[in-house]
């Protein structure tokens, strides 16, 4: 454990802890779990980071830490931050390697039930935080596996799938109920879950992807990224991929393109209208995608596709350029053609504002839920948080939304 040693050692333990209060949005206590690393202390590390954090895993491996807790580290002002991602996954490889175990304490039933809409981290991070104080948990998930975007939307590649049960099972042994196969809108009603329960936790994320049209012909091998995953995910995999075009830069649009390597595509490109510096992928992922054969080509706007009976051919682009640190077309630019057959979209993801609204719940200019500072929104005891509350949203960031809506519950019902 050497090198771990000299990583926590690099740590000044600063005393206003930015890394923690600015950086981290589950603000989980760092230069103490990484003082405990240096006294060699592993078993009580992974305990600090347990008991703040159980998805402290899966946060080291999918969080961007350059951006959060590393990018307010007081190291990196003036050289390199120290490393508290690789600290916190090596931790968490220790007890994993270990088994050693950690054990949630959980306090006297209260006689208060709460629905949770939605097993992703938002809705998993709430139904933990409730269940430790006392609460009963039923958790609807739409799906026959509970877990979400770390399920459908994260590739086994990049986060292993027993990491994301092992929580699960967690949440099981706290009291946890899961209903599966329960959708919002097709299988029950808001108003409905609000007379059963005390309160409800809207946890659905963003659920629908940006596209636009390509053609006035129907296109075949045109997808949205959440589909696209999902095929992989569930091992349904997509033939005859030929030369695969995703457009988008962001994380999404990495794994996209390494799912089409994985399901057998000719050639892979990522067309992105922006230049590296403005793309919201972080570099590790990009570095990954490439290393796994997949070309990237920047200030490359798609304009259209070309066919023959709904087969695309070829998409046409046009060069871009960085104005104000927005893209737009290059002065005196013209189009031309890119191989392709397959196009995957990854432009973003955003909630479905027809569904929440129909819920009778309100939504600001974005397309947002509006919350308060307890997460409540303008519903009586109805609760939200996550990916349909914020845009760029990380699984961190998610999670501490849940444990804020957790809060505000526990706050309001008793």
């Amino acid at each position: 454990m050497e090198s771990i040693i000299e990583c926590a050692n690099y740590c000044l333990n600063c005393k206003l802890k930015p890394c923690s209060i600015k950086g981290c949005p589950m603000q989980t206590k760092i230069p103490e779990f990484i003082t405990e690393v240096k006294n060699e202390n592993y078993g009580s590390a992974y305990e600090i980071l347990q008991e703040n954090n159980i998805f402290s895993y899966i946060c080291s491996i999918v969080c961007p830490q350059e951006e959060q807790c590393e990018g307010s580290c007081v190291r990196g002002i003036k050289s390199v931050p120290t490393s508290i991602g690789k600290l916190e996954k090596e931790v968490n490889e220790w007890a994993t390697k270990n088994n050693y175990e950690y054990k949630i304490e959980k306090k006297d039933t209260n006689g208060k039930k709460i629905a949770i809409i939605g097993s992703g981290p938002s809705g998993i991070e709430c139904a933990v935080e409730l269940l430790k104080n006392g609460y009963a948990v039923d958790i609807y998930e739409k799906d026959s596996i509970p877990g979400g975007i770390l399920v459908y939307g994260i590739p086994d590649f990049r986060l292993s799938k027993d990491i994301v049960q092992n929580i699960i099972n967690k949440v099981k042994e706290l009291g946890g109920n899961f209903l599966t196969n329960k959708e919002l809108g097709k299988d029950f009603e808001l108003k409905e879950l609000s007379k059963k329960y005390d309160a409800v936790f809207l946890g659905v994320g963003a659920t629908k992807s940006s596209t636009y049209k390509l053609s006035e012909n129907e296109l075949k091998n045109v997808y949205k990224s959440d589909v696209f995953l999902r095929a992989y995910s569930e091992n349904k995999f997509i033939e005859n991929l030929g030369t695969v075009i995703v457009i988008g830069g962001g994380n999404v649009a990495m794994d996209s393109s390494r799912v089409a390597i994985r399901m057998g595509a000719k050639k892979v490109k990522i067309l992105y209208r922006r230049d590296r510096s403005h793309m919201p992928a972080r570099e590790i992922e990009l570095e990954e995608a490439i290393e796994d054969g997949v070309e990237f080509k920047e200030l490359t706007r798609v304009v259209s596709a070309n066919d023959i009976n709904g087969a695309i051919t070829s998409v046409n682009c046009i060069d871009t350029q960085i104005v104000e640190g927005k893209a737009i077309d290059a002065l005196g630019a013209e189009e031309y053609e890119e191989e392709a057959n397959t196009v995957v979209f990854a432009i973003g993801l955003k909630p479905d504002k027809t569904l929440i609204e129909t819920q009778g719940i309100e939504l600001d200019d974005w397309g947002y839920i509006k919350i308060d500072e307890d997460g409540k929104t303008n519903l009586e005891n109805v609760y939200a948080g996550g990916d349909n509350t914020e845009s760029k949203s990380t699984v961190c960031r998610a999670l501490a939304a849940g444990k804020k809506a957790a809060i505000g519950i526990m706050k309001n019902v008793k």
